[in-house]
């Protein structure tokens, strides 16, 4: 048997189980397939491809630029005039593409393989989260889907999410149309986040349902596992549910210093406004990412660096971007550039900037409340939480884990690992942090 590999963070940024899946299942063709596929579709739903009948004279012209009003992401250009259509393919919408096609390849193929070795084996593993890895594994084509055509910006205002996306990034439908290129940003974040979880799907259940997979070896049988359940309880929805919330929000606000950049141009931006941007928006955000993506590990690396300089610094400045979004800030940070909850809050109800009172991005309405609601007081209140008890602020996401759990490993220690939010305090295992 092949010597196995331990999982880890590069191999699943890399998508290694996914991509060792589709190579062991000789599907790489079907790969290539699927992505010309959803190409194509990306390309006439944007309508950077258009099929028609054209008269002469015929060309291929690369524009370099199209004058000072034009988005400087948009070229290099290249444009296609033949007898049967046009091909306009801007630099960025054409970046975008490729790179969505190429995940969505990856998840759509890996989804279909997933499913049809679930039926295979679905009598021989009965409770088996057979539904779960099926749902899961459709979820980037599923994702991608939705906003097909985003990239292009010529059909993104027929893209349901995309209001959505302006409400919690704090831009408008036709700034997002504008600048074009965050939706383009957007897309490949949602679809490569997508991919992660699909990743860890095989990550954590590739043994148990019989997958081999890069960490597993390429030939002989794979070691013997027992899966142990978290316990389906209120406190297990709540988790998800919270779970969900942290993922949803987080991505938004990360992308929101983004969104922020089409209105303040960075490279001129005060110094306070990229202490905001760095503390407000990305520590906060990138925390809250990881923690609902990876509650144990992100449990583990806190009870092991709680002491160190490194967890001290993080916890910091956990703190000080959770208070700063959630409650405010004073007087004279709010005019550097800085604000929060309470800052925006005396505006809408009428203090003068002199209290620190900072206007909002929208005015008072359901965007306004979604905006303070979902990302102000729950990312902002969630980070503050961790920061002065990780233990305590993780617990409900962890007790939405279960354990994978080698019974070589189980006859050595004696007694099943169980999970990992039934502990009181304690590190979590190696099994542990991958069941996420």
């Amino acid at each position: 048997m092949a010597a196995a590999q331990s999982p880890s963070f590069v191999g699943l940024l890399t998508l290694r189980e996914i991509r060792a899946f589709i190579r062991q299942s000789h599907a790489v063709a079907m790969t290539v397939f699927l992505g010309i596929v959803y190409a194509l579709g990306a390309l006439v739903v944007g309508q950077m491809l258009i099929l028609t009948h054209l008269p002469p004279p015929y060309y291929t012209e690369i524009l370099w630029s199209a004058g000072p009003t034009q988005p400087v992401w948009s070229f290099p250009a290249l444009i296609v005039w033949a007898p049967w259509g046009v091909v306009t393919l801007p630099f960025f919408a054409t970046v975008t593409m490729v790179l969505v096609s190429i995940g969505v390849a990856i998840g759509m193929s890996s989804a279909i393989l997933l499913t049809a070795h679930l039926i295979r084996r679905r009598r021989q593993h009965a409770g088996a989260p057979s539904a779960y890895g099926a749902a899961a594994g459709l979820t980037p084509a599923m994702l991608a889907l939705v906003t097909l055509g985003a990239c292009c910006g010529t059909t993104a205002a027929a893209t349901a999410g995309i209001g959505a996306f302006g409400s919690l990034t704090g831009s408008s439908t036709d700034t997002l149309l504008v600048n074009n290129w965050l939706l383009g940003v957007f897309q490949i974040v949602v679809v490569w986040i997508a991919l992660l979880a699909q990743e860890m799907l095989l990550q954590v259940y590739g043994e148990l349902i019989g997958v081999r997979g890069a960490t597993r070896g390429a030939t002989g049988s794979a070691p013997a596992v027992q899966f142990h359940a978290p316990r389906y309880d209120r406190r297990f929805i709540v988790g998800i549910v919270l779970r969900a919330v942290l993922l949803v929000g987080g991505v938004a606000w990360a992308l929101a210093m983004l969104s922020d950049w089409t209105v303040v141009a960075p490279l001129t931006a005060s110094v306070g406004q990229w202490t905001a941007w760095l503390l407000e928006y990305e520590v906060v955000a990138i925390l809250v990412v990881l923690a609902a993506l990876f509650p144990v590990p992100v449990a583990g690396w806190f009870a092991r660096q709680a002491r160190r300089p490194i967890g001290l610094a993080v916890r910091a400045a956990a703190l000080l971007g959770g208070l700063a979004l959630a409650a405010g800030v004073p007087p004279p940070l709010a005019t550097a550039g800085l604000e929060g909850f309470g800052n925006e809050l005396l505006f809408v109800l009428g203090a003068p900037a002199a209290w620190g009172a900072v206007p909002p991005v929208f005015g008072v309405g359901l965007a306004l409340y979604l905006r303070w609601g979902l990302e102000y007081l729950v990312l902002g209140g969630f980070a503050t939480a961790v920061a002065l008890g990780p233990g305590r602020a993780l617990r409900p996401l962890a007790s939405t884990v279960g354990t994978v759990v080698h019974r070589a490993d189980e006859s050595r220690a004696g007694a099943p690992a169980g999970n990992v939010a039934g502990r009181a305090g304690g590190t979590p295992s190696s099994d542990d942090w991958w069941a996420a």
